[in-house]
């Protein structure tokens, strides 16, 4: 079963330029890496799989840039070969090791690596990168890859299509309920056992947190879960530094470290008010939502059906957020609010310089477009469409398919 980001790689192949994956662990990335070995060998192309998880690779690689070539051979004269490496962020200097290859031997040897953290990739990968690398990002499985896991390839094409068929609605919709509950790990999709999804999810709950603390040196492991518990409470509120510092009893500075690291480790995403034209719109505080519901659920403890539960309208904004990440970059995902509360859950602002905003809520009905007459006065020209259950996974984010 592949990816679909899987025919991006390889289409990326060709280029000198070092293919950089990165992502959460256990969201596919080192068979991923394995499929696209596979696919060279295949073609007849050579290509060789290291994983700096070994210590006497890791430990060869970092004593000199040049070792390599006692683990694999030395590229000849007009051959070019491949090189894939898993978990590149584990080398000391991993930036140095890059940059060394790809300026002696670039034509001849292309590199194609995975990194977990991008605390890492942040720190170790220097502006010496720069043109050098491209980053392709994975992401737990979306609604459309979960059908395609499942083996259910003739509903992909609806997801985000606009309309789909009355036909096959209520079966994408028992799909959609349960991606909302248990997100979209490759594992925790392909488990049919719900006990078993809840054990994989609890796993990963628990090591994800004990390999940031670990990888990132955090002083307080304890504080550290407790605010991943208390964030996952929290999706699509504002962040508000000095209200979770009085509750945890903890200063500003290392709660917000602690959040970026949570952003690094590809658990959450934080998103910034959109701001343009009104003194009183927010400018700073950001909403905060999870890269995997699954995983938010299994923080909680929560695994009760969509029916039963509070939380589904913010599980639902939380699903919007993703669709709308996918289609245009993350930092162009805002929302809107001002200091006496109007708000708006998204505003997105797309390459062409057109806007679309984007109100969410699990019951159609409850929608009252009169609530948003300030922003929409404010900014005419950008449309406003509400989001429900009723059309959150056929609706499509993309800037050519926004409707008013």
């Amino acid at each position: 079963m592949k990816r679909f980001i899987y025919s991006d790689l390889i289409k990326h192949l060709p280029k000198k330029q070092v293919t950089l994956l990165v992502g959460a662990r256990q969201v596919g990335k080192t068979t991923l890496l394995k499929q696209v070995n596979d696919h060279l060998k295949a073609s007849g192309k050579p290509s060789f799989f290291l994983s700096l998880e070994n210590r006497q690779t890791l430990q060869l690689l970092n004593e000199s840039p040049q070792n390599l070539f006692q683990l694999i051979p030395a590229p000849m004269d007009g051959a070019r070969m491949t090189l894939l490496i898993d978990e590149i962020q584990y080398l000391d200097d991993p930036s140095n090791f890059l940059k060394f290859h790809y300026d002696v031997s670039g034509e001849q040897l292309k590199f194609v690596v995975t990194g977990s953290s991008h605390f890492y990739i942040d720190r170790k990968f220097k502006d010496s990168m720069a043109g050098r690398k491209r980053i392709f990002e994975l992401p737990s499985l979306g609604l459309d890859e979960v059908l395609h896991f499942r083996g259910r390839d003739d509903l992909v094409p609806y997801v985000g299509s606009g309309q789909i068929p009355l036909l096959y609605k209520d079966e994408i919709m028992q799909h959609f309920y349960d991606y909302l509950v248990y997100g979209g790990y490759p594992d925790v999709v392909l488990a049919t056992d719900l006990s078993e999804r809840r054990e994989i999810l609890k796993e990963l709950r628990n090591s994800y947190a004990k390999k940031d603390v670990q990888e990132a040196g955090l002083q307080h492991p304890d504080l550290y879960l407790r605010l991943m518990k208390i964030t996952a409470d929290q999706i699509s509120s504002l962040f508000n530094v000095n209200a979770l510092a009085s509750e945890l009893s903890a200063d500003n500075k290392t709660l917000k470290n602690y959040l970026w690291v949570m952003q690094k480790s590809f658990h959450v995403h934080c998103v910034s008010p959109f701001h343009k034209r009104v003194a009183s719109e927010l400018r700073k505080m950001p909403k905060v939502f999870f890269a995997d519901l699954g995983l938010r659920n299994s923080l909680l403890n929560n695994f009760s059906p969509i029916g039963a539960r509070e939380d589904r309208g913010e599980l639902l904004e939380n699903y919007v957020y993703l669709r709308l990440k996918q289609a245009a970059e993350e930092e162009r995902v805002k929302y809107w609010r001002t200091q006496n509360k109007q708000e708006v859950d998204f505003v997105v602002q797309h390459d062409d310089g057109m806007a679309a905003a984007f109100e969410v809520k699990w019951n159609e009905k409850s929608f009252r477009d009169s609530k948003f007459a300030y922003f929409r006065k404010t900014y005419p020209e950008i449309p406003l469409q509400c989001i429900s259950l009723a059309n959150a996974f056929e609706a499509d984010f993309s800037a050519g398919g926004i409707a008013e």
